[in-house]
């Protein structure tokens, strides 16, 4: 399977079967087909008709290559992959439950065993042996080597081949949980699918992950020739620089690429993050690289744009990112063409603090340096709202210093009239301006200059401004920034502003809500629109530049309910470099109601409680090509009714490798239905992986999640900590994240703007009818249908309101003889539908449409468009 056919594989669940077909002799390929069929429902996954019809007709050679390449994708996505044998190999059975003994046991042996001698613990003659690599005497007789896949006494990974090690013995057959099924649908054109795929990601509005980024290279290598697949709009500078970089390091593609810069850099930072990405870094700016020089023809162009830009907004942005501008300045040279672009060469004088006094050195007045001096004089002559002069030196007079002037004097006109111009900063300081003013209403001034702004502003900072809004007027105790970054890091501090009236915040939100449902009232007509409220636990995507490749795309700050259950079983697995031992470690804090430390179940205490909390033992190396593994097996209706409200996961390296220098490192969890340790063993099933992520990046510190026991959720923080805060060893720092446990949760819990407000919004702006799946308060009752109706001449903001809010409804109908999900793919049938669900399980019999949904099912089947949550965003757009 090409690079190509595994990343349509994964973004479209599609499979291209494109080889020759079976010779007249060939026997049937009935038997193979159900073989492989089995496999792909052990991973939950399942091929259409089509897509088997199309495998039938390869023959018995075609279909075992096409399987076996088709299958070990799927391992790869799903971390199956590889070989998972943590340290105790009958795991969680045979972990002892008195850790400090064990700890005992191994120190006793590594300082007083000797050879040839009789065993220290038990007095065995003969039973000592060294075991490979680490040479630690170890007694055959006080340690397992049916159990242990490392060595006794350090943990480290012994040699395969080491006599220590006997086979394990064999498992038993067990019941796994039944996840979501994923069908795979056969495709009819990679290169166009490939197409479909990229404008997908450029059309993305939050910058893309790692992967993604990946991905986007592997799709831009397969698109066709010409810009026709080019989108007008990339609404992330950041993705068009890396699509206009690449262009460029390819000569085949460079005259496409130059066809587009004109009309695609419209600010001086999209030229500097083109010029990192030509010279093979990223266009995110955090870690510049060395600059790369630039073809002559090239470089006239790059300053042709820089010097057609508005000359304050040129400036302004030069002196935004000034280390790498001056980088920059080396390749572009742009005071050799002064003449030609001289706003650029004014830029670069500033940026620079050039001397224009026209001397020269010790040889008296260079002629050239004269004439420079002169024309960036004149230049700056001509542009006094930009630039002013100071001796001999033009200094800047840029917009954000007349804001930040404004706002410390406290001239809420002045800055509003200032922010005006930029509507997006308007709404990122939106709070310290109304924080400025003593009304307890908000001003029509004030609304007017908001209502005329709000059209040209970014649905992030839209969207972000409305979820802040909306408990502004609540008291908070902490505040949490997230600092820009390649991983995601955050820190907090204490909340000391007083709250906004409610009034206030209530008027500011209704313009903020309005605005989007305008805009959304664009997009093209439904039938009906079948909404799940669920999707309340789903945040609105902010910014995916930092996030961890995943298996399911859950935006940071998302609560969702664990799935179906009664063990939790976290793990991670790595693989070190060669050379260099890598130990990686998975820990669990726990806390109660109030985030007290409750206990930990880590390499230091293997079990909490009465085996609540098991982990499968501590291994301290990760040798190729098996790696480790390591696991905690949660019971989670024990532990949420012993006192333990909150389970926090932690990974961290021991020995300060990062993540980024390992050949292969991941974590996840998975559920398993059975509390009894009897029916649970250490084996890896993918079908019981419900999520699966990457450790990446410069970080040392990951906490993936927090698990709240008593309400069944986990919270999504994918959240990265600080190596030098020492959190290595959790015990010592467990206050310190429970504190930072607590404050995520707190943050996150309100004051979101979700994928709920988001999907109400587009069914009130494109939609005169809505079904809201609604789930019974509590056991017993039954699943309704909701349906609303647009009453005659409702406007849209206040028919979002109604649905938004949960107001009593048309028509309430409990189906008898179906479920909520089949009574609504009845109702959306033959229709134009828009659904948003979490779980994919409406499914419309020859519907048209889109659907977005978090979790796979039949609606995946049924040819509706598949929609990110960050398309959902797009269309704010």
């Amino acid at each position: 399977m090409s690079v190509l056919a595994s990343v349509l594989l994964r973004r479209l669940r599609t499979v291209y079967v494109d080889q020759a077909g079976p010779r007249p002799d060939d026997p049937s390929t009935d038997l193979g087909l159900c073989a492989l069929e089995a496999e792909l429902l052990d991973r939950g996954f399942a091929p259409n008709a089509q897509l088997r019809a199309a495998l039938a007709w390869l023959g018995p050679a075609g279909l075992a290559d096409a399987g076996r390449q088709l299958v070990a994708h799927i391992d790869i996505e799903l971390g199956a992959d590889r070989t998972h044998m943590p340290l105790f190999r009958s795991f969680p059975a045979s972990v002892p439950d008195d850790t400090f003994q064990l700890w005992v046991d191994r120190v006793f042996t590594l300082l007083l065993q000797w050879p040839k001698q009789p065993c220290v613990l038990c007095g065995t003659v003969g039973s000592v042996q060294p075991v490979a690599p680490c040479a630690h005497l170890v007694c055959r007789e006080c340690w397992d080597g049916e159990d242990y896949s490392g060595c006794p006494i350090c943990h480290r990974r012994i040699d395969p081949a080491d006599p220590f090690l006997r086979p394990a013995p064999p498992r038993h057959a067990r019941e796994t949980g039944v996840g979501p099924l994923k069908l795979l649908a056969l495709g009819r054109d990679a290169r166009a699918d490939a197409v479909t795929a990229l404008r997908t990601l450029l059309a993305r509005r939050t910058p893309l992950p790692p992967r993604d980024r990946a991905d986007l290279e592997v799709l831009l290598a397969h698109a066709p020739a010409g810009v026709a697949w080019f989108l007008e709009d990339i609404p992330v500078r950041e993705t068009k620089a890396v699509v206009l970089g690449r262009m460029l390091r390819v000569r085949d593609r460079r005259a496409d690429a130059l066809e587009l810069l004109d009309r695609q850099l419209t600010t001086a930072t999209d030229v500097l993050r083109l010029l990192c990405v030509w010279s093979g870094g990223a266009a995110d700016l955090i870690e510049p690289p060395r600059m790369r020089s630039l073809p002559r023809g090239l470089r006239r162009r790059l300053l042709a744009v820089l010097d057609g830009l508005p000359t304050g907004a040129l400036v302004e942005d030069v002196l935004r990112h000034p280390v790498v501008w001056k980088r920059a300045a080396e390749i572009l040279h742009p005071f050799e063409q002064h003449a030609r672009h001289p706003k650029a060469a004014l830029a670069f004088a500033v940026l620079r603090g050039t001397d224009l006094d026209g001397t020269g050195g010790h040889n008296g007045p260079d002629p050239a340096r004269t004439r420079l001096a002169a024309a960036l004089l004149r230049t700056a002559a001509a542009h006094p709202d930009a630039v002013r002069v100071d001796g001999a030196r033009v200094r800047a007079v840029t917009w954000s210093g007349r804001v930040e002037q404004a706002l410390a004097e406290k001239d809420v006109a002045g800055a509003l009239a200032l922010l005006a111009r930029r509507p997006g900063e308007l709404l990122r300081r939106l709070d310290h301006l109304l924080r400025l003013r003593t009304s307890d209403s908000l001003p029509e001034e004030f609304a007017a200059v908001l209502r005329d702004a709000l059209p040209q502003a970014g649905p992030a900072p839209l969207l972000a401004a409305l979820g802040r809004m909306r408990i502004r007027h609540l008291p908070a105790e902490r505040r949490v920034f997230f600092p820009r970054g390649r991983v995601t890091h955050a820190y907090t501090l204490d909340d000391t502003r007083a709250p906004l009236s409610a009034a206030l915040t209530g008027a500011v939100c209704a313009l903020l809500e309005a605005e989007a449902v305008r805009r959304l009232s664009a997009g093209p007509r439904v039938d009906l629109a079948v909404l799940d409220p669920a999707l309340a636990g789903l945040a609105v995507p902010a910014t995916e530049r930092a996030d961890t490749g995943s298996l399911v795309a859950v935006p940071r700050g998302s609560t969702q309910p664990l799935p179906e259950g009664e063990v939790m079983r976290l793990f991670l697995h790595w693989t070190e470099p060669a050379k260099t031992r890598v130990d990686l470690d998975l820990s669990v804090a726990l806390y109660d109601e109030k985030w007290e430390f409750a206990g930990l179940c880590d390499y230091t205490n293997l079990v909490y409680g009465d085996r609540w909390a098991v982990h499968s033992g501590d291994l301290t190396s990760a040798p190729a090509p098996l790696g480790a593994t390591e696991y905690v097996d949660l019971d989670l209706t024990a532990l949420g009714g012993l006192g333990v409200r909150y389970a926090l996961p932690v990974v961290f390296s021991f020995n300060d490798i990062p993540f980024e220098r390992l050949l292969d490192a991941f974590a996840g969890f998975m559920t398993l239905p059975s509390r009894a340790e009897e029916a649970r063993d250490a084996s890896y099933d993918p079908r019981t992986v419900r999520q699966r992520y990457d450790l990446v990046g410069d970080s040392r510190v990951h906490v993936p999640l927090l698990v709240d026991l008593r309400a069944r959720t986990f919270l999504w923080t994918d959240l990265h900590l600080s190596a030098a805060e020492g959190y290595h060893s959790v015990h010592r720092h467990a206050a310190d994240l429970g504190r930072a446990g607590r404050d995520l949760y707190q943050y996150f819990a309100s004051g979101r703007t979700t994928l709920w407000d988001l999907a109400v919004w587009h069914a009130a702006a494109r939609a005169d009818e809505v079904a809201v799946l609604r789930r019974a308060p509590h056991p017993g009752a039954p699943d309704e249908l909701w349906h609303y109706r647009r009453h005659t001449g409702e406007a849209d903001t206040a028919f979002a309101a109604r649905v938004r809010t949960l107001e009593a409804p048309e028509l309430r109908e409990a189906p008898l003889f179906a479920s909520v999900e089949e009574r609504a793919a009845e109702a959306a049938a033959k229709k134009r539908v828009l659904l948003a669900l979490v779980d994919g399980g409406v499914a419309p019999e020859g519907a048209s449409g889109e659907v977005y949904r978090l979790l796979p099912g039949p609606v995946d089947g049924c040819g509706l468009t598949a929609l990110a949550a960050g398309d959902l965003v797009a269309a704010l757009g």
